[in-house]
């Protein structure tokens, strides 16, 4: 059974839904006045991750993402830009479709964005008002921390930490400096709407908890994020969110770890700082990085550990993937076939089916799921050595294409996703694939075959660089024939 690290508790919990076969999951999505980093690829990769696994267990889920429409930054961008705000939100928006898409990460149930919510913010405001839990400074509305009393309980931190820590230039008007922002008046130039209190816009914190329980209710099973959301914003996603129904707010709270660059920690004034299309456009990598291979790579460490992404780390991913599309050519190949065989496959499949789904179960430790996927890649080929009929190798590929895609990986039938800037699939060498058939295929090696046999060496060779430059790998074999994979 599932046990993730729940940083609540701060321990591994036993996952139980509030209602059996269900999950209900709030995870925070981006502030739309950017192009997506890798950072955000990780946190989005981690969550598809869990969702599909709690759909592969049997859950029916609700998953909720929001988008962030309106905040301070996205204001500032459109002010550089001499445009609207909304301009800005929905060239960022599509944007980061795009980048999703290239990743394989399915869209949420539900996509909120702050500015549809604005009536569910107000009343979720006046409530904290009505309270006592807020208060009033000219047009602003802030929380009042110490009327939260177990104020800093999902961060660790104490209220007398955290106040002796407050920067100097807090805003003096505030009656305790870890007092935040819940409705903004509204300056000149900047967009806003009507409230109880004048025009304003929501502070970031009040848009995530009114936009989680507007669609999934007052306590629902999963809230996620990256680690540097924990404090301040998950913290204040709380305390307003069970001062206003008195009710816990989510029963788990899970987040992912930080990506570095070369053991580096990614940061824009050291020029290591990557959008997630930068990486994929990128000519200085040493491979052209493509969907699955970024995928495969995120994977390969566990979700709360940090990540450094290098060079080596990019050709590794793509070599390993490369081994698994091998095989599953070699499973298209006919060859006699041994009963015995197919039996020692088939409880192999079982061993990497047990192994994989205790990996998942132990919080999603992908590595460990991807060795199990490795291992069973290796048996594989010894079993198609020794001989194994076309019905286990049919049920070979179905297992790889069933566990893997809980990790949205190893689908036999297409290498892998699309890259920055072009519409048509890529081969294994990461070149564009103008999709030869494969008769033509076929009769492009056949062809080669007989220059070689006439030792036409130079005809050969400009076969091979024509089929490379579609996107085609061949491999001469010792019997010589040639196998060849897109």
């Amino acid at each position: 059974m599932l046990r993730v690290y729940n940083t609540l508790s701060g321990s591994k919990d036993l996952f139980e839904p509030m209602v059996p076969g269900k999950v209900r999951m709030y995870v925070c999505g981006v502030t739309v006045y950017d192009y997506c980093h890798i950072g955000h690829a990780r946190s989005a990769l981690v969550f598809d991750v869990l969702r599909r696994y709690l759909e592969y267990s049997g859950f029916a889920v609700e998953f909720a993402k929001n988008f962030t429409d309106v905040d301070d930054k996205i204001i500032k961008r459109a002010n550089e830009q001499g445009v609207s705000c909304e301009r800005v939100t929905t060239t960022y928006i599509q944007a980061y479709y795009e980048d999703m898409e290239k990743l394989g990460v399915r869209r949420a149930t539900l996509e909120p964005r702050a500015t549809e919510h604005i009536a569910d913010i107000v009343a979720l405001v006046d409530t904290l008002l009505g309270k006592g839990m807020a208060y009033r400074v000219e047009g602003d509305v802030y929380f009042q921390v110490d009327r939260y009393p177990v104020y800093g309980r999902l961060s660790k931190r104490k209220m007398d930490d955290l106040q002796a820590g407050a920067r100097v230039d807090v805003d003096e008007r505030k009656r305790h400096p870890m007092d935040f922002a819940l409705w903004k008046g509204s300056k000149p130039g900047e967009p806003s709407w009507d409230s109880p209190w004048g025009p304003g816009r929501p502070g970031w914190h009040i848009e995530c908890s009114a936009m989680a329980m507007r669609h999934l209710g007052e306590t629902f099973d999963i809230h996620g994020g990256g680690m540097d959301l924990i404090f301040p914003h998950h913290e204040n996603e709380i305390a307003q969110s069970c001062g206003a129904t008195g009710k816990e707010f989510a029963r788990y709270w899970v987040h992912n770890g930080f990506v570095q660059i070369n053991q580096e920690k990614m940061s824009k004034s050291l020029g290591n700082f990557f959008t997630i299309r930068e990486i994929f456009d990128k000519s200085e990598w040493p491979e052209t990085v493509t969907g699955e291979m970024l995928r495969y790579f995120l994977l390969s460490t566990h979700y709360r550990s940090p990540l450094d992404f290098s060079d080596q780390s990019v050709a590794e991913a793509k070599n390993a993937l490369n081994g698994f599309y091998d095989l599953f050519e070699r499973l298209k190949e006919s060859a006699p076939a041994q009963g015995a065989v197919d039996q020692q496959m088939r409880e192999a499949n079982t061993r990497a089916r047990q192994a994989f789904i205790a990996a998942m179960d132990d919080d999603l430790n992908t590595p460990n799921a991807v060795a199990a996927l490795q291992k069973l890649r290796g048996e594989a080929n010894k079993a198609l050595d020794a001989g194994l009929s076309a019905e286990m190798r049919h049920v070979v590929r179905e297992e790889f294409r069933s566990l893997g895609a809980v990790l949205g990986l190893l689908q036999p039938d297409r290498w892998q996703f699309k890259s920055q800037g072009s519409q048509e699939s890529h081969g294994a060498s990461g070149a564009p694939a103008k999709r030869l058939s494969d008769e033509e295929i076929a009769g492009k090696i056949a062809a080669r075959l007989v220059a070689k046999q006439s030792r036409n060496y130079k005809l050969a060779d400009q076969l091979r660089a024509e089929l490379s430059s579609h996107g085609i790998i061949i491999e001469d074999r010792p019997d010589g024939t040639s196998r060849w994979k897109r």
